[in-house]
C-alpha cells in the first residue's frame, strides 16, 4: 500500500498548507451556520480516519481523546451524538495547536496501519476506506478556501487570504472569450459513472437517459453578462424568477452576486468584488460565481436561455475536448435544473459510511464540474456536488443551454 500511503500523505499535507495563511483566531471563528471553521474542517476529517479506519483495524484502538467523537462528528447518527453545527464556531477548546497534534497523532498511527500485512479481505476493506477517506478530505479542503472567503469578507478590513501577486496568472487563467453554441442531436446518453477509478455511491448506477436536441454554451457566463442583468433591473423584476426565488430576494434584500460591492459614490461607482485577493475591480470577462440556483435561473431566464440538465451537461462535457474555450472544469460549478435525487436502482452503502451521500437527496439541485477551490485531480465527469436553491458562497456559476 505504498502508493496509497504517500497519497494519503501527500492529501493531509494539504489541508495544513490551506490554513497557513491564516491566524490562529481565523481558525476558529464561523462566519455563518452553513460554514465551518477552519480548525473544525482539519478536525472532521482527521475524525473521520480515527472514527472509521483505526476504531476498526488498529489492534488495541484507544481515541486521542474521548470528546472528540463528538465535538467533530459532522451528521453520521450512525456514530452517536454531535455537537450542533451551528455552533462549531463556540469550540475554543480544544485549541488549534491540539487539533494539529491530533492531526499528527493519527497520521502516524495510520500509516503504521498501512505498512502492516492484512488479510486479503481486510486489506481491500482498509483502502476503500483510506481511499473515501482521503476524497472527503479534499472535499472539505474545498470547503475551506469557500468557508475562508466568506469568514474573511465579514471583515470591515476586507483582508485578503492570498496575496495579491499572483492575480495576474490568476485572471489570466478565467479571460473567457466569445460565447459560441454547441449543438447536440436527440437520443439516448448514458449518464453516471463508468467503473472505473473512485466514484461515490450518488454517481450511480451508470444508466441510459433519452435527451432532446438541444445546445450548449461554449463557456460560462462573465461577470461582464451578468452585470448587465444586474444593471437591467434583474433584481428588481419578478416575471423573471421562480416564485421562491423573488421570496428569497425580496426576504434578503438580494440585489447583486455575493461578493460583488458598488460605491455609488459621486465619483466612483465603479463595481468591485471580494476576491481571495481582498477587494478587487469587478473583471468584467472572468466567470461570474457564487451565484443561488435561483439568481442563475434568473439570469437564464432573461438572456433567453436556460440552465441545462445534468444529463445534457455530462453529454456536452464529454464532447469538451472538440467545443472551443470549454471551461467544463476548474472554474465554477455549474447549476443544473436537476433535483439532487437517487439515479435508477441506487442503493446507499451499508453501516455509518452510507449516511454519506443519500440522505441528503431532498430539496436540492445538482451542480456538476468543479471550480478554482476544487483541489487537482478531484474532479471527473460524473461527480455530482449539490447544494440548496439559495446557496451561493460556493464557487457556482452559469452554463447556459437552449432547447
Amino acid at each position: 500500500m505504498t502508493d496509497l500511503a504517500q497519497a494519503f500523505s501527500s492529501v493531509r499535507a494539504q489541508s495544513c498548507r490551506l490554513v497557513q495563511p491564516l491566524s490562529t483566531e481565523d481558525c476558529c471563528v464561523q462566519s455563518m451556520p452553513d460554514a465551518s471553521p477552519a480548525k473544525w474542517h482539519l478536525a472532521h476529517t482527521t475524525w473521520f480516519f480515527e472514527t472509521f479506519i483505526l476504531e476498526r483495524f488498529e489492534a488495541g484502538f484507544r481515541p486521542f481523546h474521548p470528546a472528540f467523537r463528538v465535538l467533530f462528528n459532522s451528521y453520521y447518527e450512525g456514530v452517536g451524538d454531535k455537537h450542533p453545527r451551528a455552533q462549531r464556531g463556540l469550540i475554543t477548546r480544544p485549541a488549534l495547536d491540539e487539533v494539529l497534534a491530533y492531526r499528527q497523532n493519527v497520521d502516524q498511527r495510520l500509516l503504521a496501519l498501512l505498512a502492516q500485512t492484512l488479510a486479503p479481505e481486510a486489506a481491500c476493506e482498509l483502502a476503500m476506506l483510506v481511499e473515501l477517506g482521503l476524497q472527503h478530505e479534499q472535499q472539505h479542503q474545498e470547503l475551506l478556501v469557500t468557508d475562508i472567503k466568506h469568514l474573511l469578507a465579514m471583515n470591515p478590513l476586507l483582508p485578503p487570504y492570498l496575496p495579491s501577486s499572483a492575480m495576474a496568472e490568476v485572471a489570466a487563467e478565467r479571460t473567457v472569450g466569445a460565447l459560441q453554441w454547441q449543438s447536440f442531436k436527440s437520443g439516448i446518453v448514458e449518464v453516471g459513472h463508468n467503473g472505473q477509478g473512485f466514484f461515490f455511491d450518488n454517481e450511480t448506477p451508470r444508466h441510459r437517459q433519452f435527451v432532446e436536441p438541444f445546445s450548449m454554451a461554449s463557456r460560462l457566463v462573465s461577470n461582464g453578462e451578468y452585470l448587465a442583468f444586474v444593471e437591467d433591473g434583474g433584481y428588481r423584476n419578478p416575471l423573471l424568477w421562480l416564485s421562491a426565488g423573488w421570496d428569497w430576494v425580496m426576504h434578503e434584500k438580494i440585489t447583486r452576486p455575493l461578493y460583488w460591492q458598488n460605491a455609488h459614490a459621486q465619483f466612483d461607482s465603479a463595481w468591485r468584488e471580494f476576491t481571495l485577493h481582498g477587494l478587487q475591480p469587478l473583471a468584467a470577462h472572468e466567470a461570474v460565481a457564487h451565484l443561488s440556483f435561483y439568481e442563475a435561473e434568473a439570469y437564464a431566464r432573461w438572456a433567453g436561455a436556460r440552465l441545462p440538465t445534468e444529463a445534457e451537461w455530462e453529454c456536452a462535457a464529454a464532447c469538451s475536448s472538440t467545443a472551443p474555450q470549454a471551461d467544463y472544469f476548474g472554474v465554477a460549478w455549474q447549476w443544473t435544473t436537476s433535483s439532487y435525487a437517487p439515479y435508477p436502482g441506487y442503493v446507499a452503502l451499508p453501516g455509518a459510511v452510507g449516511e454519506y451521500n443519500g440522505k441528503f437527496m431532498v430539496n436540492q439541485y445538482v451542480l456538476r464540474g468543479s471550480s478554482a477551490a476544487t483541489p487537482a485531480g478531484h474532479a471527473r465527469l460524473s461527480y455530482r456536488n449539490f447544494f440548496p436553491a439559495t446557496a451561493r458562497w460556493q464557487f457556482s456559476g452559469i452554463r447556459l443551454a437552449r432547447s
